[in-house]
């Protein structure tokens, strides 16, 4: 959401969704943005957003805003720095040593916004720049324009692109967003978008409405049967640990150790969405 609406940023404190991202980019104009970066920092000390992520995307590391921008939220952090348009090592290399010399604390995160083919053919070197990168996000609709095709739900011509953003995330153990849908009253294109990304690996979606949070949960979060038959693996795979015995099987089907890693993620990931969904209840 506009780093210059505080509207829209406290009203997001009751949204059901994982991660709130202040812009200060592409939403705010240039004659606007100071006071989007002042109205950032006022958002930052005086808003509670519970168990949510607050993430802000600065401006262009080459650009004076960018310094600015990352001057001011050294020494009022929030959970991670998005930077936009990374197309190399070398770049989040020079963010990292710009935080560390501005004194921003140490557990401050780093998340890369890879929207040009330049950051695509990088993306091996780019997930291993930095030990403070946390999340790549795919910026789909400035890749889609550079690449010259059509951005549509089915995302045919960013299969290759995506894939292999989810692949270099996935072997460097972070996570990776998809990029956003941008027609409000598609919802059918919407879920179609959504189920897109996670088939490919994503581990949600980036929104630019509210109306499309309820979507992306749903399509993104487990089903009730997944997360029942992973505590029934994972309980079965404790008392098999405990007996010393060398083969499981759960409701016919064999399991190894790998199935057990997927279904403690599962389980994982169904506490935090209840915990999430309790916060917003709360809100």
């Amino acid at each position: 959401m506009p780093g210059d609406n505080p509207r829209a940023q406290q009203k997001a404190t009751g949204l059901p969704a994982d991660v709130i991202i202040l812009d200060l980019e592409d939403a705010v104009s240039q004659t606007n943005k100071e006071a989007a970066r002042q109205q950032v920092q006022s958002t930052l000390e005086q808003t509670d957003y519970g168990q949510r992520e607050v993430v802000v995307r600065v401006n262009r590391l080459e650009t004076q805003c960018c310094e600015e921008d990352l001057t001011a939220l050294a020494s009022n952090p929030p959970d991670a720095i998005l930077l936009p348009k990374v197309e190399s090592a070398d770049e989040l290399f020079t963010a990292t040593v710009t935080l560390n010399a501005l004194g921003a604390p140490s557990d401050l995160a780093v998340w890369a916004m890879i929207e040009t083919p330049l950051g695509i053919q990088h993306i091996e070197e780019i997930v291993t720049a930095t030990p403070r990168l946390a999340c790549v996000v795919a910026g789909t609709a400035d890749l889609a324009s550079a690449l010259r095709i059509t951005h549509s739900s089915t995302q045919l011509g960013l299969l290759y692109a995506l894939s292999r953003l989810v692949l270099a995330a996935r072997a460097s153990h972070i996570d990776a967003i998809d990029g956003v849908f941008f027609n409000l009253q598609d919802s059918n294109g919407l879920r179609h978008s959504c189920e897109t990304g996670r088939q490919l690996g994503f581990d949600g979606k980036s929104l630019i409405h509210p109306s499309q949070i309820e979507t992306a949960n749903n399509v993104f979060s487990p089903d009730p049967e997944s997360i029942a038959y992973a505590r029934k693996v994972v309980a079965a795979w404790s008392e098999l640990d405990a007996h010393k015995q060398g083969v499981l099987v759960v409701d016919d089907q064999l399991i190894e150790a790998l199935h057990v890693r997927d279904a403690e993620r599962l389980v994982e990931l169904s506490a935090a969405i209840n915990a999430m969904e309790q916060d917003s209840q709360a809100s």
